[in-house]
């Protein structure tokens, strides 16, 4: 698609004006100033439909709105550093995919409440849970939303999208999930034994501090206050800052000696790399080398000379939950071969496999424990964006008290 700005030009044998968009030239008459009025109107007009052509609402397909809708969700969906959200890979494309491939050929202002009624049964169907089928519903009634905004539809199309509600706990086939349990501190203590030192370290930091694994994941020197005996971290982003809120996360004592090794690299540097867990490992795996040098492959040698995948300078969440799962792997397939060895009968797993937002249920749980729900809403960043400079002062105290006694 071209970036270029449409500009205003002068057709000489019939000396009219026109602007040409996406192709296709606007006639704004002959009168020079009222031209470029009218010029720079369509031109702000076609800026606001993202340099797409106007299309009138008897025109538009479903699978026209939709790769419009996901053209705009990549760039909102995002951070202000250019990083996603997550949330057009988890809600919006599988609910555009759902939209599209059922109803791809219908008119846009045709779809009402009871096809999207049809396509939550389908997605019901596909075995979906009932908290997952209401959050792809919300995001097609957000794309008729958009739509509306857009002047591409009628408002009566998403007011009548909007009359089909959720679906509720009992009312439906939908499937309820678990909800997410803290994981034992000895389940952890038994994974960490089969994880890289690195990701060991992120573990046991987010264990202490309640964190969120991005929260860990991009952990930076340069973020962290060490003027006190508590550190204070403050993540430039996170999940909540496009509300206005303000996260802090407390490091004690615990946390500090865990961190000490981490920051000593540059201030702007992400304390946990996976290409320095790589490097750790080959140089771990050739100090446990038995055959001689002058023997078998020769170091690096059995590597790839152009892999598809380097490894970054930070984790992000999915390779930190791989990292976590890849160490469950290890520790069951151990317990699987001593239960066969002693003759047992073996059928699926014998130890399961947990994500690393469950640390922050565990340290959730233990904190309101011991210091109260007031407290471990503080620790854990869950505030009200209207609170005064007051409370917020007194709820900072209240996380470095738990910081100091916890982590």
């Amino acid at each position: 698609m071209s970036k270029r700005i449409p500009r205003l030009c002068l057709h000489r044998p019939s000396g009219r004006y026109f602007v040409r968009f996406n192709g296709q030239a606007v006639y704004l008459g002959t009168d020079r100033r009222k031209a470029r009025t009218e010029a720079d109107r369509l031109i702000a007009e076609w800026l606001a439909r993202r340099r797409q052509p106007a299309v009138q609402a008897s025109d538009l397909t479903v699978t026209m709105l939709v790769a419009r809708f996901r053209d705009w969700a990549d760039d909102y969906f995002r951070h202000p550093d250019g990083r996603s959200t997550g949330h057009v890979e988890a809600h919006v494309k599988p609910a555009m995919r759902y939209l599209r491939k059922t109803y791809g050929t219908t008119m846009a202002a045709e779809f009402g409440p009871l096809r999207l009624e049809a396509l939550r049964m389908r997605m019901i169907d596909d075995g979906l849970s009932r908290r997952y089928v209401n959050g792809l519903v919300a995001a097609i009634k957000r794309c008729f939303k958009w739509a509306v905004s857009k002047q591409l539809l009628p408002v009566e199309v998403h007011a009548a999208l909007s009359t089909l509600d959720g679906l509720r706990i009992g009312k439906s086939k939908a499937r309820e999930c678990e909800p997410i349990a803290p994981v034992p501190d000895e389940v952890v203590e038994q994974t960490l034994a089969r994880m890289q030192a690195i990701p060991a370290d992120m573990v046991r930091l987010q264990r202490l501090t309640g964190a969120r694994p991005d929260e860990v994941c991009r952990l930076r020197p340069y973020d962290i206050d060490r003027s006190g005996d508590v550190w204070v971290y403050t993540p430039p982003m996170h999940k909540t800052a496009h509300r206005g809120h303000k996260r802090r996360i407390f490091i004690g004592p615990k946390g500090q000696e865990i961190l000490r090794p981490y920051l000593l690299r540059p201030a702007e540097a992400f304390c946990f790399s996976p290409a320095e867990s790589e490097a750790k490992r080959r140089a771990a795996a050739h100090e446990r080398r038995i055959t001689p040098e002058g023997y078998g492959n020769n170091i690096g040698t059995s590597r790839k000379r152009r892999p598809k995948r380097q490894p970054r300078d930070h984790y992000t969440v999915a390779t930190y939950r791989r990292a976590i799962h890849r160490a469950c792997d290890r520790l069951d397939a151990e317990l699987v071969k001593m239960a066969i060895e002693a003759g047992d009968h073996v059928e699926g797993r014998l130890f399961a496999r947990w994500s690393p937002n469950r640390l922050r249920h565990t340290a959730a749980t233990e904190i309101r424990k011991r210091f109260g729900l007031e407290h471990a809403q503080v620790a854990l960043g869950h505030s009200n964006a209207d609170v005064t400079q007051i409370y917020a002062e007194r709820d900072m105290s209240k996380g470095i008290e738990v910081a100091r006694i916890v982590g």
